[in-house]
């Protein structure tokens, strides 16, 4: 049977930049195997599928790899569907039931307004290989579950890293995933950072709300405020604004359709 998708770029209120994600809105639940699939096919960081539900929509992330447990992005694109679309009136609080917990999204003037777990990264000595791996050595080194987060000296050398995708996939930590970050050196932003996991098939991401849900504590402790702006310094560019509420954190931005299409299978 058809089913329609969209493409949408989050975190730019530009087309053609931010992180394209699809979003799938389905009438039920669907097969594993074909969500994978159709992430393979799409072959964007994630595609999100939707299913409705009495109280919001269930709402699941795949790469074209894997399944993963929390997505920023893709979470902005669906709010940004629904309310688009018209399944989801303009005013009303977009509510995704998900592997971590149930996320919200609200509209907040040009922005949207999601509310995520934050992650706290904590510091360790050294990751083995890391420094190898990125072809730059951290001044600080911290790891939570998802990720390890690396801190460069300076916002240049996080712009000119060309890291080794293959050793980086190789590295000894389950969340598969490397954060590199560094104070900001221009106003209208507190820090940079780019995002790597070549492990989960995303040699790097250009936009990553998830990212920020452990940027958001670390920048915090660091420069003593809790509101914030990140800029991911990918080749495409993004714009995230974080404010940290201990235990979680509000992550803003924008949101662009950039296409509409039907899968026929």
């Amino acid at each position: 049977m058809a089913q329609d998708y969209v493409v949408v770029d989050a975190f730019t209120a530009e087309p053609w930049g931010g992180n394209p994600a699809a979003v799938c809105v389905l009438e039920r639940p669907a097969d594993v195997g074909w969500m994978r699939a159709v992430a393979r096919e799409m072959n964007l960081s994630e595609t999100a599928f939707l299913v409705p539900r009495a109280d919001g929509w269930d709402l699941r992330w795949f790469t074209p790899t894997v399944e993963v447990d929390l997505c920023g992005h893709a979470t902005l694109a669906s709010a940004h569907a629904l309310w688009a679309s018209g399944r989801l009136a303009a005013d009303a609080v977009a509510r995704f039931h998900t592997r971590s917990g149930v996320l919200t999204a609200a509209r907040d003037g040009d922005w949207i307004r999601m509310d995520f777990p934050a992650i706290t990264a904590r510091p360790t000595a050294a990751v083995p290989g890391l420094a190898d791996a990125l072809g730059a050595t951290p001044v600080a080194v911290a790891t939570s579950a998802h990720s390890i987060l690396a801190e460069l000296a300076d916002p240049a050398a996080v712009r000119a890293l060309r890291p080794d995708f293959a050793r980086l996939a190789a590295l000894p930590h389950e969340g598969g995933a490397v954060i590199v970050t560094a104070a900001a050196d221009a106003p209208g932003a507190d820090f940079v950072s780019r995002f790597f996991a070549p492990a989960k098939g995303i040699p790097e991401d250009p936009a990553t709300g998830s990212a920020h849900c452990a940027l958001g504590p670390w920048w915090a402790a660091k420069l003593g405020r809790t509101s914030l702006v990140g800029h991911q310094v990918s080749a495409r560019g993004a714009v995230v604004r974080v404010v940290v509420r201990g235990e979680r954190v509000d992550l803003l931005g924008q949101a662009v359709t950039v296409a509409r299409g039907t899968l026929l299978h």
